[in-house]
């Protein structure tokens, strides 16, 4: 079966499928008395014609590496952001665009780190490494369907990057 090497999560690698959201480098601004930093306007948010932003809670099962990857979705009208209300790792799969997926790619987010995907990217389901797998999740709410699924013609093993 084949196999795909997590890489950590960063921007430049992240870029074509959406935004890192961290607090990696200097604030934006400094807020609230000099008491807080703002890390200002990190995500493109994309709620289509006819959607609105919606704030959800989503509470996953943890899933544990190597993860057997055999399904991807994809939200065509409104972009998702995934935040973690936990301070843990998690994994971050995408796929490169197109009418059926492309290329998969893996990422290890490191604790406090969310994304946001483009609105129409290819991706796996939520995969917390670890209790609690608690997230807030901006997406689009809207009376049109937002989902795609895709189920892969041949499963991918997602491993650790120190898996030999």
């Amino acid at each position: 079966m084949p196999q795909i090497i997590a890489q950590p999560l960063t921007q430049a690698a992240f870029a074509p499928f959406g935004e890192v959201l961290d607090t990696q480098g200097a604030p934006d601004r400094i807020i609230n008395a000099g008491k807080c930093g703002r890390y200002h306007d990190r995500a493109r948010l994309d709620f289509g014609p006819g959607g609105r932003a919606g704030i959800s809670l989503f509470d996953a099962e943890p899933r544990a590496l190597p993860y057997l990857l055999d399904m991807v979705e994809r939200h065509p009208e409104g972009s998702q952001a995934f935040l973690p209300m936990h301070r843990n790792p998690w994994l971050v799969i995408v796929a490169e665009a197109g009418d059926i997926p492309g290329p998969v790619h893996a990422f290890l987010a490191a604790p406090g780190q969310g994304v946001n995907l483009h609105r129409g990217t290819w991706h796996g389901v939520l995969t917390p490494l670890a209790a609690p797998g608690l997230f807030a999740v901006v997406d689009r709410i809207g009376d049109t369907a937002n989902l795609t699924e895709h189920m892969l013609d041949t499963p991918l093993t997602i491993v650790a990057p120190d898996t030999p």
